[in-house]
């Protein structure tokens, strides 16, 4: 392998020693086509075939009932999705990988066909004005429930749950999703959260839960095995508007993690062109480099060509990728062989069954063929 590119170097984050800075970044499959939401042999397969990026964040896993908000989406709530998402852990393991899951709760991304009848929950009573997937296609969000203090509680209760059935499951660590315009977000962004109590208002109030879930979850796994993912820069999709307070709100949040001992931070440069948007920040990795102390990972349509340049400029430790790890599930080998990727087929992302999820040939299967 050729072990010059930064990209191929090892790197050590929290405990755990990785043998490379090619990870996977969490994306949703909704292959747990199943009345609990469970993993089966089939995403044991599809993280195996993956074991050789430097850490595999899971797809998102929702932390409850309440907090799903797609279809066929697994959990991490009950026993029975615990004991499931062993066969993967150990699939990984035996790969020689190692594997973090993504801790998931969308909020008003969701509907009330989710949940009986009942509306989603948020920060506040706001609708982000997007579609959710729903079992009968895609259907206009609504307005959700602004969520009461005791199911504030339960809510981080419930992250701490997911974080307790992960170590049980195997996992190497989980990851906290505060991005991408779900739960945790919602109540970042003044936009969708027009509380006045202590989870809204100024900008400390309204971060406040992130690190009331980073304190929950540390009581029952290690610190450093914990990651967070943010996207400061998120506007026009997902119902996220940012507004002149936006960039100082995730200023204040970057520079608050560095009191934790924690395994990474994740964050997203601009998934659309921020250029035009007085409150945005173009340049994610750049402003927050110099802010966060710890390992920082970057994501957003990077290439081998711009994940090695991130790198060895020293804007970031590691990269995501997303779509690439899709369709070539041995990416980390073509980056050494600097071998072309195979394309990927969009049309079966979210479609249950092998197809477009473990039958995408390495490039050793390609030769072979």
């Amino acid at each position: 392998m050729n072990g010059s590119q930064p990209l191929l170097q090892p790197i050590q984050t929290g405990d755990i020693q990785l043998k490379n800075r090619v990870w996977m970044a969490p994306m949703t499959r909704s292959r747990a086509n199943n009345p609990e939401n469970k993993v089966f042999d089939i995403h044991a397969k599809y993280y195996a075939q993956r074991a050789s990026a430097g850490l595999i964040i899971s797809e998102g896993s929702q932390i409850s009932p309440r907090a799903v908000g797609y279809i066929n989406t697994p959990g991490i709530y009950s026993e029975a999705q615990t004991q499931a998402w062993k066969q993967v852990t150990q699939a990984v393991h035996a790969a020689g990988g190692h594997i973090f899951i993504q801790l998931w709760h969308v909020g008003r991304m969701s509907h009330p066909d989710f949940h009986g009848g009942e509306l989603p929950l948020s920060a506040s009573a706001t609708n982000p004005n997007s579609k959710s997937f729903t079992p009968q296609g895609f259907k206009d969000t609504v307005t959700a429930k602004e969520m009461s203090l005791e199911e504030i509680k339960q809510t981080i209760a419930d992250f701490k749950n997911g974080a307790k059935n992960a170590m049980e499951a195997g996992f190497d660590g989980v990851e906290i999703h505060s991005s991408n315009g779900y739960l945790l977000h919602q109540f970042f962004n003044a936009t969708s959260n027009h509380r006045s109590d202590e989870y809204g208002g100024n900008i400390e109030n309204r971060a406040r839960i992130l690190f009331e879930v980073i304190d929950a979850i540390k009581e029952v796994m290690p610190e450093n095995r914990i990651g967070v993912r943010l996207n400061p820069s998120l506007h026009g999709v997902f119902g996220m508007t940012m507004d002149e307070e936006t960039i100082p709100t995730f200023d204040y949040i970057v520079k608050k993690l560095n009191d934790y001992n924690l395994a990474y931070l994740h964050l997203s440069e601009p998934f659309t062109d921020v250029s035009e948007i007085p409150f945005a920040e173009p340049n994610i990795a750049k402003r927050y480099r110099p802010v966060y102390k710890g390992t920082l990972v970057i994501n957003s349509a990077f290439d081998q060509e711009k994940g090695n340049k991130i790198l060895a400029e020293g804007l970031a430790d590691a990269v995501a990728f997303g779509k690439p790890f899709i369709s070539n599930p041995d990416l980390v080998e073509r980056f050494a062989e600097n071998a072309p990727l195979a394309d990927w087929d969009q049309s079966t992302f979210y479609t249950p069954g092998e197809k477009g999820f473990t039958d995408y040939p390495s490039l050793k299967e390609e030769k072979v063929g």
